[in-house]
């Protein structure tokens, strides 16, 4: 992970400043993560990303690679002139490293006298660790839907960093995945990917992730369009489907139809490994996003069969990465 973009925000200013631009509450307790996306002023999703209160008045904002220059603009373009709030690049300073999976919690205690139970070590936490004679900044939290961790360290204890995890977790057949990997398993726990599945053409309400947007907290870039929308009522909605055929495939971006009415395209898909089936997302008028409905997706000439799902596919209670 050490190529996502991280940077640091900090001053007397730093969190008014990201709570106006973020859409979820980032009002939280030191060592608290927020997921949390950031809205344009038409209510659209500018970006996703996570944001981690390190001290009092110093914040760090892990976002995606392709994403990363972009919403480091952002937050320049909209910083206050005071210097009130100061930002700072500080991806070529870190490392990265996911440990994840079932066998997660075997590894961490091996190499490292800090306590990591769930009930000192909560999901979405930050606490720093020694990770051998690394140090560490460890974020409770998984894009692939099982119990895990992200770990950060300055880039010097990089290969290091690795070598401790790896020679831990050999006995327990700890193993690299790759991006494809990353993709399938996302997908298998429905979480959103920035590009594809949301960006600015669309809205939290018509993401699914409505519940990540506190409207309570006071304004924030964004608030009166949403509440706009939400008044007027969607009409689409981003659903996950799978194909019916589990030998058949698709890659995205294929027209979803009904008959010969085009219904939307498939914004995301992959193969979901752990569900045996073939999962594509995307948007789809209200008519159609009922759970059991069916639908057909277009893929090099030939039609496949897909249902919607009730989503996550996996584990839809999170008890995975929260024991």
């Amino acid at each position: 992970m050490t190529s996502i973009d991280r940077f640091e925000v900090r001053g007397p200013g730093a969190l008014g400043f990201l709570n106006y631009l973020a859409a979820n509450q980032v009002d939280q307790s030191v060592g608290k993560v927020v997921y949390t996306s950031l809205l344009d002023q038409k209510g659209g999703i500018r970006s996703d990303l996570t944001i981690t209160r390190l001290e009092t008045e110093r914040f760090l904002v892990v976002t995606g690679v392709a994403t990363g220059p972009r919403d480091l603009v952002w937050l320049l373009q909209h910083a206050p002139v005071d210097s009130s709030v100061q930002i700072a690049d500080r991806t070529s300073s870190y490392c990265g490293v996911g440990l994840w999976g079932p066998g997660a919690r075997e590894v961490l205690p091996q190499v490292c006298s800090e306590d990591i139970s769930s009930k000192t070590f909560p999901y979405f936490t930050a606490r720093r660790l020694s990770i051998g004679m690394v140090p560490a900044l460890a974020l409770r939290l998984s894009y692939i839907g099982e119990l895990g961790w992200e770990i950060y360290a300055p880039v010097e204890y990089g290969l290091k960093l690795w070598d401790i995890l790896w020679e831990a977790g050999r006995p327990l057949g700890i193993f690299a995945l790759g991006g494809g990997a990353f993709d399938s398993l996302r997908l298998e726990k429905g979480y959103r990917l920035w590009g594809a599945d949301i960006h600015t053409e669309y809205n939290p309400c018509e993401a699914g992730l409505e519940g990540l947007v506190k409207f309570d907290k006071g304004d924030f870039l964004g608030r009166e369009a949403l509440l706009r929308l939400k008044e007027k009522g969607i009409s689409r909605k981003l659903c996950c489907l799978t194909l019916d055929d589990p030998t058949a495939i698709v890659l995205g971006k294929e027209p979803i139809l009904d008959n010969q009415r085009a219904l939307g395209y498939v914004t995301s898909a992959n193969y979901g490994y752990t569900v045996g089936r073939c999962i594509a997302y995307g948007y789809l008028p209200l008519s159609h996003a009922g759970i059991g409905t069916t639908v057909e997706i277009e893929y090099f000439g030939r039609r496949y069969r897909a249902t919607v799902q009730r989503e996550p596919l996996y584990d839809p209670k999170g008890e995975r990465l929260r024991c």
